[in-house]
């Protein structure tokens, strides 16, 4: 590897080094490199657990686990210079034990994890939120034949690779990393590259009968949620049609929220609702934290006037840990699978929506004209 340098139209190596000669550690750098930076494994993943012991019947432990965005448990196994020779035996145990996990289980180990490492945080919402929203009661989480093992060590012995490539044919889904650490006087380098890739296929399972129908039984559940959920959206849109023009275009939807848009881009008229509540809302996402706190900065200075025009408080949520921001009206006293409260929530809160827009509508045009 080597550095380019423009200017002297040069290029100077860069020195490859072992992590031994660095003095790093398997456990103390490179799984914690990892575990904060998952995606240096070339895809988005939520690390769930490290050194996880929580198989029955036995102490051993696996490096990393984590949720891939299909829900697939995936097992990451870690060797510093040298794989050794028993790395791939030792994932095919660990995808056997957690094959039969459930998904109660995987958020118990999650938050078992977070209360650990980072006390406060829920594991629920944060798994919804990897998921972009979907509430943790539907998602279908290590369904099947679908645990994934990704092997990274500095070095693969032959052992190991031939193993592999034999497992590929056979399905299992597995991938292994070299990672290379180099140097430039001070500056440390790390490489990460994929050397086997990963194909779509099965998995090795234990115990999986049980699973399977509960599976089979929550996907059904999502299902007629999806059909309650359709319902009621083109309720609220056909109450919202006698009283705005603002849904007029929109159409219902299978998720636990519905939107329509401002006239100024990422600034959105949304109606939220769950087994916990249903709201009106401004919501606020360009894609740009900076430009999103921009804009709710900016309607918070009008607080006092849209809250007398809307003709009751709002709850203003900055978000400063998220991406977007939002101002809501909200009924906490709802469920939207108990269609008997839907009546008097549908005319509460679509009148609060006409109220948002009509107090909201100035100011939002004001903030489009600053950001053009």
């Amino acid at each position: 590897m080597y550095l380019i340098k423009k200017k002297e139209n040069k290029i100077v190596e860069i020195e490859k080094n072992s992590f031994s000669e660095l003095g790093f550690k398997e456990r103390e750098n490179l799984q914690e490199w990892l575990a904060d930076n998952p995606s240096a494994l070339g895809e988005e993943m939520l690390i769930i657990q490290k050194e996880f012991n929580g198989f029955n019947d036995t102490n051993e432990r696996l490096d990393l686990l984590a949720l891939d965005k299909d829900g697939n448990l995936v097992i990451i196994e870690n060797k510093l210079d040298d794989s050794g020779k028993n790395v791939t035996w030792q994932c095919l145990k660990y995808a056997s034990y957690c094959s039969s996990l459930k998904k109660s289980q995987i958020i118990k180990i999650y938050q078992e994890y977070l209360n650990k490492y980072f006390q406060g945080e829920n594991a629920e919402e944060l798994v919804s939120e990897f998921f972009d929203g979907v509430e943790a009661e539907e998602l279908v989480l290590n369904s099947g034949l679908t645990q994934r093992l990704i092997l990274v060590s500095g070095n693969f012995r032959k052992e190991v690779t031939s193993t592999v490539m034999w497992l590929l044919n056979y399905g299992i889904r597995v991938q292994c990393f070299q990672v290379t650490p180099y140097s430039l006087k001070e500056q440390l380098f790390l490489n990460v590259e994929q050397i086997i890739p990963v194909k779509e296929a099965q998995d090795f399972s234990i115990s999986m009968a049980e699973k399977t129908q509960e599976d089979i039984a929550s996907k059904e559940e999502i299902k007629n949620r999806h059909i309650v959920r359709r319902k009621f959206w083109q309720q609220v849109i056909n109450e919202m049609n006698t009283k705005s023009n603002l849904y007029q275009n929109i159409s219902a939807g299978k998720y636990n929220w519905i939107g329509a848009g401002s006239g100024v881009r990422g600034v959105g008229y949304n109606f939220a609702a769950t087994k916990k509540y249903f709201r009106a809302e401004v919501y606020i996402d360009r894609g740009d934290k900076e430009q999103n706190e921009f804009i709710f900065d900016f309607l918070f200075k009008e607080k006092i006037k849209i809250e007398e025009a809307f003709g009751a408080p709002l709850v203003w949520e900055r978000l400063n840990e998220k991406r977007g921001c939002r101002i809501k009206y909200e009924d906490t006293n709802f469920n939207i699978f108990d269609e008997e409260t839907w009546p008097e929530s549908l005319d509460a809160i679509t009148d609060a929506m006409v109220e948002l827009e009509k107090a909201m509508e100035p100011f939002v045009k004001a903030v489009g004209k600053k950001l053009k």
